[in-house]
């Protein structure tokens, strides 16, 4: 979870993350961990800046041969 998305929106301050889509997030993150569970696998999830998140599981993890990721579009005003 990055702290920035729960952070006022650049343009006008508004909350990027409101309660109702919170909620569904976590809730949705839930259910994705217990069904991964259920496969034998797990789910890791982690609060900060990804661009520090990442660095430290591919330390901990130490045999990290790829990663993807996807950047959020933001708009220009």
């Amino acid at each position: 979870f990055d702290p920035r998305h729960y952070l006022g929106t650049h343009c006008y301050g508004f909350p990027k993350t409101g309660p109702h889509r919170l909620r569904f997030l976590l809730e949705s993150v839930k259910d994705l961990r217990e069904t991964l569970k259920k496969k034998g696998s797990t789910l890791v999830v982690r609060k900060g800046k990804p661009e520090d998140v990442v660095r430290d599981l591919i330390t901990q993890l130490g045999s990290v041969s790829a990663v993807a990721f996807h950047e959020e579009v933001r708009e220009i005003v």
